[in-house]
């Protein structure tokens, strides 16, 4: 229980609270928060979002495959670029395989999948389970044990969270953010018991009390029957013996900042992801200017290094060290395809700009090729000042030419 004096000194909380004085601030012991896993974590909404969001994010960047030409890149179709980009193996989807992988990364803190190889060549790529996976390092070799089979690293497809010291174990969200999820994790369970007992909160009974334990017992139950039959009828008036009166001891949530609390641990927890908060559902803060802002925010300081951090992962291990004809990357145009103008605005300008040919265009929306739509066009407005009829050029002197 909080004592009177903390109620006196803090009749509000600030953002610079720590999670200890916001647990005392709602009367949380912090010997009773409740354990942090993966699991649990996921039970409140705020990591469930991150999370959800991150890995649906970046399962759904299309994923391809290129080859260094003397014209430029290429990109391949078929062989590897199938089996990143559709199916890695026969039982999952690249979406599916993808969507493990990264859950993994924003959960435990590290994704871990292995290649099958027939020869040299890559055949099939499976996820496997990160716990379960014995990561040891000998002689500058790093080994994995998966399902008691010692796999060589390059075989490996592994994206730490976060490296630690010793290069082999890594931090991830969850762990590292174990108090704030604790505190979200105990809100919520205070919540939910304050609104399980129709809003009543604990209260006190004073009065000449009977003598006796069992005494004191059966009239703490008769005053609890009382408030209770007055809660289920929804009448909000109980009986009480004469003398007696009910003092709550407890918090209204109103008053005791329980719902900016709450607002505040979505924030915290947006920062270990290192995610804007209106990708969190919060728009508290959100305006059409800023909600715009953070968007770039998500795609170039979010989104475009994780993608970087496994194309660069894929490209060591499919294609060696030293390899520099083919390599994997990422399209992140596929982030513009809710925005249905901004995306053809954009293709116009590709095209009316000599960038990309009109088929080229059409093949990003999946549309068939045209005759004709195979060569460059560009506009033809932007002409030369000193070729349009009565413009006469001067020269450097200022002279006119004769």
């Amino acid at each position: 229980m909080v004592s009177n004096r903390w109620i006196e000194q803090r009749a509000t909380i600030t953002q610079n609270a720590s999670a200890s004085d916001l647990a005392a601030y709602f009367g949380i012991s912090q010997t009773a928060l409740p354990s942090v896993n993966t699991e649990t974590a996921m039970q409140v909404p705020a990591v469930w979002a991150a999370v959800t969001f991150l890995s649906s994010t970046l399962a759904n960047l299309p994923l391809h495959v290129y080859k260094n030409t003397k014209d430029g890149p290429e990109k391949q179709s078929g062989g590897l670029s199938a089996i990143l980009n559709q199916a890695p193996n026969e039982e999952t989807t690249s979406y599916a395989w993808r969507k493990y992988f990264w859950t993994q990364v924003f959960t435990g803190g590290r994704g871990i999948s292995y290649i099958e190889r027939t020869s040299t060549a890559p055949v099939a790529v499976w996820n496997a389970d990160p716990t379960k996976v014995k990561i040891s390092r000998k002689a500058n070799k790093t080994t994995y044990e998966i399902d008691q089979t010692p796999r060589m690293a390059k075989d490996i497809i592994d994206l730490p969270f976060l490296l630690k010291s010793d290069m082999l174990s890594s931090y991830g969200p969850i762990v590292s953010g174990q108090k704030v999820i604790q505190l979200a994790l105990a809100m919520n369970e205070y919540g939910s018991q304050f609104f399980a007992g129709g809003g009543v909160p604990p209260l006190a009974v004073t009065g000449p009390m009977p003598a006796g334990k069992g005494a004191r017992e059966r009239a703490q139950q008769e005053i609890y029957e009382s408030v209770k039959a007055a809660r289920d009828s929804n009448i909000p008036i109980a009986n009480m013996p004469p003398g007696y009166e009910l003092k709550p001891i407890g918090f209204d949530p109103a008053k005791g900042q329980m719902t900016e609390a709450r607002r505040f641990q979505i924030e915290e927890v947006a920062r270990l992801f290192n995610l804007p908060p209106v990708f969190l559902q919060d728009l508290t803060h959100g305006t059409f200017s800023n909600t715009e802002q953070q968007d770039l925010h998500l795609v170039k300081h979010v989104i475009a290094q994780w993608a970087k951090a496994f194309e660069q992962e894929l490209n060591l291990k499919l294609f060696g060290q030293k390899s520099n004809v083919r390599y994997v990357e990422h399209n992140l145009d596929g982030l513009q395809r809710g925005d249905f103008k901004t995306r053809m605005d954009g293709l116009a300008q590709g095209v009316q700009s000599g960038l990309i040919t009109p088929n080229e265009a059409r093949s990003l929306d999946n549309r068939q090729a045209m005759d004709g739509g195979e060569q460059l066009f560009i506009q033809g407005a932007t002409v030369p000042l000193a070729t349009q009829e009565g413009v006469t050029p001067k020269t450097d002197q200022g002279v006119t030419d004769e």
